[in-house]
């Protein structure tokens, strides 16, 4: 395992964020593009992770360096929750409390996201949805916050346009649900805005537009901090 590299932050350059269960960086690209300067953080190799990239345990890693960076997202794995895995009767560890505790004693503001089957274990999650963001697609995600960060539920849009079934080509007029096996590796690559992800990173990733709207409000929440500590 590569050894993990302690960050610092330096006067004049881009606000740091620390994506924890990195996987191939939707959530990361989506913080790149709202202006900060992002490191991930995974257990396994992520070569097409497209920012700085530290293989490490992310709880372990976030004890020990978090407090060193501006923003923390995380997204535990979601397979603990994940309807898919329980009609499987997969089993998964559960991270979310463990990697909350985490995230609370690096004394930073955060973020960490899921799937809708793990509301009952967030606190006071804000959904965001594709339609937000005019994306053709749904995908929920669910984000608590804390560190002194919080985020407005947006407006949802309806649901107009009806889903293809799960795994199954999409039909014109319809979205795809690009969850587990399924078709159209391209089309979920221009939909999603992640053309560098393979199926494997796509069926779980957070769409960019969802993380740079998050990182879009965390910077005014770091404007503000950095003006009263100027006062």
């Amino acid at each position: 395992m590569t050894q993990p590299a302690i960050i610092r932050r330096v006067p004049g350059r881009r606000p740091t964020l620390l994506d924890l269960y990195c996987c191939q960086g939707g959530a990361g690209k989506g913080y790149d593009d709202a202006g900060f300067d992002v490191t991930g953080v995974d257990k396994d190799p992520q070569p097409r992770y497209p920012h700085r990239f530290i293989q490490a345990d992310a709880i372990t890693f976030v004890r020990e360096h978090g407090a060193a960076f501006d923003f923390i997202h995380a997204s535990p794995p979601c397979q603990h929750d994940s309807e898919c895995q329980r009609i499987q009767s997969n089993t998964h560890p559960d991270l979310i409390a463990p990697t909350r505790t985490a995230l609370e004693t690096a004394g930073r503001p955060w973020v960490m996201e899921n799937v809708r089957g793990a509301v009952p274990k967030l606190r006071v999650p804000v959904m965001l949805c594709g339609q937000m963001f005019r994306l053709a697609n749904y995908r929920h995600r669910y984000f608590e916050t804390g560190g002194g960060f919080t985020l407005a539920q947006p407006g949802h849009p309806a649901h107009l346009v009806p889903q293809a079934k799960m795994g199954r080509p999409v039909p014109p007029g319809h979205y795809g649900q690009f969850v587990g096996n399924f078709s159209g590796v391209d089309l979920a690559r221009r939909v999603l805005g992640v053309p560098w992800m393979n199926r494997d990173g796509i069926r779980e990733c957070i769409p960019p537009a969802y993380t740079q709207h998050i990182g879009t409000a965390a910077l005014e929440l770091l404007a503000v901090d950095r003006l009263e500590a100027a006062a």
